[in-house]
């Protein structure tokens, strides 16, 4: 075979392990010194392996930022202001579900070193690929509408906590998209101020939670109830909400299919390979679904344990209406401030991130140049949605909730190409699980496919 021929052979295979651009890759040392490491702690007791991969852990977190917005956010609020306790089990079970999924993804991914995107159109099939691509893209679209909505009300609030009254959220709308604009244009290119940003929005994120773990320290519990809402179960429909829509949303609030995406680019990213495939388990635990639980069960609790049973939350509540769950123990001015600042963190983090998913699955099945003016056109793709303060001035927290279960629906497709590559020997290889594995592993994907489409067709059933 001539010279040229293993050039291709090369170029090739480096192409299908391409990940994410980042600005500084880690380089081969580091990867193998990583590797190396990795193999060492698997051979150790269970202590020091989850100390080590904690800290490596990374992706995981990444998914948590995407995934801890305006959907999530309103789903828990609005389930226990609602229904109290009753819906408790939906966002773990949901999470959990979801990360039986992309563990799967995670060792298709690490155990080949390939593209996810063309290793579904040559093992599932292309129009698995281009499903999967479209739903990204249509998902990132469609879920940007309530995080305007979220972010720009819940800005608008904290100018008016800090005296600034009778500011439209409309007005708010486009300083949050040319900021959004700037730091996903500056994505590969400012990793400092990148770090700082996501550091920061971090920071404000847990510092809501914090404060949601403190109302519930410091208001009535009645932890027997609360243990009881972890039980699956269906309460009746109140104040004009439906319990099936609300764990519709729940549902679909969890995973979305363009974080499904995401992920394992992100893997590749870091030049992880098939001694990271424990590292990966571990971070999807601990980084994403502890974190996810946590804090949709602490917003729920307290929702429940503050607006529950009083004046009803309806589709048309407000961010300030929905805020005091924060002011019955923080104090009203304060605790508005910090549930502002934590509604404008979840939201405006997962703005950016649906503008730097467009752009990647557009140069991903497209094959647009990262940082070139097509990339970032299709980075602008979701920016209309900059308008839903004045379109959806009526709900300006509520509308979550439907786009949740819309972007919901385009998630089992995706769920379901991955369940055959699982079972794919032409991809997977001696890698494919076999026996009881295999078997335990197949019946998590298709619980986590069968859910949202039950729930979701329940919803409907129940809308009409």
């Amino acid at each position: 075979m001539s010279d040229s021929n293993h050039g291709q052979e090369r170029s090739d295979a480096s192409d299908l392990q391409r990940g994410l651009r980042m600005a500084n890759p880690p380089t081969h040392e580091q990867i193998e010194r990583e590797a190396a490491m990795l193999d060492q702690l698997a051979q150790g007791p269970l202590l020091p392996r989850l100390r080590g991969y904690l800290s490596l852990s990374g992706p995981g977190y990444l998914q948590s930022a995407l995934t801890l917005g305006a959907g999530t956010a309103t789903a828990s609020l609005f389930s226990g202001a609602v229904f109290g306790y009753q819906l408790l089990w939906v966002a773990p079970l949901s999470m959990a579900l979801g990360v039986i999924v992309l563990a799967a993804v995670a060792h298709q991914t690490l155990s080949t070193g390939l593209r996810p995107l063309p290793a579904m159109r040559r093992h599932a099939g292309k129009g698995y690929a281009w499903l999967w691509a479209a739903s990204s893209l249509l998902a990132s679209v469609v879920w940007h509408i309530p995080q305007y909505n979220l972010a720009a009300n819940s800005l608008t609030d904290l100018l008016a906590a800090c005296g600034m009254e009778g500011i439209p959220a409309i007005a708010a709308s486009p300083l949050l998209l040319i900021a959004a604009i700037w730091l996903s244009w500056s994505y590969g290119r400012s990793p400092e101020l990148v770090r700082r940003y996501e550091a920061f929005c971090k920071w404000l994120i847990w510092a809501t939670v914090a404060s949601l773990a403190w109302v519930v320290a410091n208001t009535k519990t009645d932890w027997g109830a609360l243990a009881a809402g972890f039980w699956p179960s269906l309460p009746e429909d109140r104040d004009g909400h439906s319990a099936f829509g609300m764990v519709a949303s729940g549902l679909a609030a969890a995973v979305g299919v363009n974080m499904v995406f995401l992920y394992p680019y992100s893997l590749l990213a870091r030049g992880w390979g098939r001694s990271h495939r424990g590292l990966a388990r571990c971070d999807l635990v601990c980084g994403m679904l502890l974190p996810y639980a946590l804090a949709t069960s602490l917003m729920t609790v307290a929702a429940a344990n503050t607006l529950h049973g009083g004046e009803p939350i309806g589709k048309g509540a407000a961010i300030a209406q929905v805020g005091h769950v924060l002011g019955s123990v923080l104090g009203a001015t304060l605790g508005r401030v910090v549930f502002d600042l934590g509604m404008l963190a979840m939201a405006f983090s997962t703005i950016s991130l649906h503008m730097l998913v467009c752009g990647f699955v557009a140069s991903e099945q497209f094959g647009c140049t990262i940082g070139s003016r097509q990339h970032r056109l299709w980075q602008l793709l979701p920016a209309p949605a900059a308008l839903s303060p004045l379109l959806f001035a009526a709900t300006p927290v509520w509308l979550a909730v439907p786009t949740n279960i819309v972007c919901g629906a385009l998630l089992p497709l995706a769920f379901f190409a991955f369940y055959k590559l699982q079972r794919s020997d032409a991809y997977l290889g001696a890698d494919r699980p076999r026996g009881l594995t295999a078997t335990l592993w197949s019946i998590g994907m298709l619980l986590a496919i069968a859910a949202p489409v039950v729930a979701i067709a329940l919803a409907v059933r129940a809308l009409f």
